[in-house]
């Protein structure tokens, strides 16, 4: 069996005004139409406990509020023609052992598992019962930079140059929908594991199959589906855009100056934050590294991702002070460009806001 290597971060998601640790989002939950407890039904998944889980070798962490986006994975494993319940549950104890054994995880990686049989399994402990309430959920170890903010999701079986089953695709866009039902996810905020990390998961089929997953989730819960687009920047790029991206790396912890030119400081910048994150280290600033590099921001939070937006909304004719500190102009402003910009205008900067002030 083929698991991607990715690792867990440790630590807790702070919903503190401000955090930009990699992996977190500074994002205050109460500024998101997450974290509320939602009656919805979903589709049936089968407990740890259903399919006979080992128990986890150490503590699991419980995160406060919601994640901020789905992950979608293959398994890179066969693609079997079994499509048993039991063959499903077999998978569950498969991969648990795996990541435990030969990955020294402490648990399975993922929350959860579509088997090619369109049965859905629980993966990390206490997943299903942190989604049923909508408010938490559990730090995982399926993507480098994403397990405090992501909810992933493994599909068995290899989809390189073959789809999923229909069956399986379908079982995928119900539990999907459920997840962003419970926390209030929007469908733009699927993704596929290759979008953060340096990887051919989730195969180039499936992972072409996004942006119809992403409608056939909207078709479900209502919403824009379209997805963000981010600049390709590299050496000798200069201008606001330069800026931004500077200003992400020196949130991150780069020690670089902001001036808007891309030079070799820059570049090197990048590719530091690109290994760090297991994103292809070519210092060139694309998807991977953007996708990495912002995170959520709401009215509270400061620092030099709050100064990227603002001079942002500046460049873009909206008046704000240019200060690090995320308060009620701000939220104004963030407001009044995604209504220009048909965004839902919620006054908190997601990954769509992100890629529209860097169009």
């Amino acid at each position: 069996m083929t698991i991607d290597p990715t690792l867990s971060h440790p630590g807790r998601r702070s919903v503190l005004a401000g955090a930009f640790a990699l992996g977190t989002g500074a994002l205050l939950s109460a500024a998101l139409p997450s974290g509320t407890a939602r009656a919805a039904t979903g589709p049936a998944i089968a407990s740890t406990a259903a399919w006979g889980a080992r128990p986890a070798s150490g503590p699991l962490n419980i995160l406060p509020g919601a994640p901020d986006k789905v992950i979608v994975h293959h398994t890179a494993t066969d693609n079997v023609t079994n499509y048993s319940q039991a063959a499903a549950f077999s998978l569950a104890r498969s991969m648990q052992t795996y990541q435990m054994d030969s990955e020294g995880w402490i648990d399975t990686g993922q929350h959860f598992t579509v088997s090619r049989g369109a049965y859905i399994t629980e993966g990390r402990h206490n997943s299903l019962s942190t989604l049923a309430g909508g408010t938490q959920h559990v730090e995982s170890a399926h993507c480098t930079g994403q397990n405090t903010v992501a909810i992933g999701i493994e599909n068995e079986g290899t989809y390189s140059t073959v789809d999923p089953r229909s069956e399986q695709y379908a079982a995928l866009v119900a539990l999907i929908a459920h997840i962003c039902r419970q926390y209030g996810l929007r469908a733009y905020q699927i993704y596929g594991h290759r979008d953060f990390n340096s990887t051919e998961c989730p195969g180039d089929r499936l992972y072409a199959l996004i942006p119809k997953l992403r409608r056939d989730v909207a078709a479900q819960i209502g919403g824009d589906p379209t997805g963000p687009v981010w600049p390709v920047l590299s050496s000798g790029a200069s201008g606001e855009r330069v800026k931004t991206l500077q200003y992400l790396l020196v949130q991150r912890g780069a020690s670089l100056t902001v001036d808007g030119s891309f030079g070799p400081a820059t570049r090197s910048a990048v590719t530091a934050f690109q290994n760090t994150v297991h994103a292809s280290a070519d210092g060139v600033a694309g998807n991977q590294t953007w996708s990495q590099a912002v995170a959520p921001l709401a009215r509270g939070a400061s620092g030099s991702a709050v100064t990227a937006v603002q001079s942002q909304l500046v460049a873009h004719g909206v008046s704000v002070a240019v200060d690090g500190a995320f308060g009620p102009g701000t939220q104004s402003g963030v407001a009044s460009f995604q209504s220009a910009a048909s965004l839902p205008a919620d006054g908190v900067v997601d990954a769509r806001t992100w890629s529209r002030l860097l169009a």
